[in-house]
């Protein structure tokens, strides 16, 4: 089964899918999206990385999201994903990024998620309530994002908005 929480920065649904991967009673792996380029953004990786279980296997920064969910899946395992939004602002620093990898990695993610084994629970920002951007690469990335949280939400079974650390159950199994 896969799990989605979304939600504002600070909503905490980094706190609720590390619960849900707490639950689980096999072997748990946490891929980190972060790229950390300065003392503040350490810090925050810092407070996530104090909170999780020393146990946990720690995946960080995969090229493609795709083959380090295939690679490291199996049925007993839980994969915690932090986060969507972090991966798809990789591609706007990273040098010599352009749209159609961007394009090619996401495709890529969507095709492999229906068959993965085992668990996976996911995150992902939801930045698309406010005013829109004036500027094209920003607008560019509301955008993949909101596009990118669509595509995911129709592939998990359990879809969870997060708002002041209350969790709203959009999507559940029947």
């Amino acid at each position: 089964m896969s799990q989605f929480f979304i939600g504002g920065a600070r909503s905490g649904k980094s706190r609720l899918a590390e619960a849900a991967a707490l639950a689980w009673p096999g072997p748990v792996s946490y891929l980190a999206t972060a790229q950390v380029g300065d003392a503040e953004f350490a810090r925050r990786v810092a407070i996530h990385r104090a909170r999780r279980p020393a146990h946990w296997a720690l995946i960080e920064q995969p090229p493609s999201l795709a083959a380090a969910l295939q690679a490291n899946a199996s049925a007993e395992r839980l994969i915690l994903l932090d986060c969507l939004t972090l991966w798809l602002a990789g591609f706007l620093t990273e040098e010599g990024a352009d749209e159609a990898r961007w394009q090619r990695e996401r495709d890529a993610l969507l095709a492999a998620l229906p068959d993965l084994p085992g668990e996976l629970v996911l995150v992902s920002n939801e930045i698309g309530w406010g005013v829109v951007p004036m500027g094209a690469v920003t607008r560019w990335f509301v955008d993949e994002l909101g596009w990118l949280n669509q595509a995911v939400a129709a592939r998990c079974q359990r879809v969870t908005l997060v708002a002041a650390g209350l969790p709203l159950v959009l999507k559940a199994p029947v």
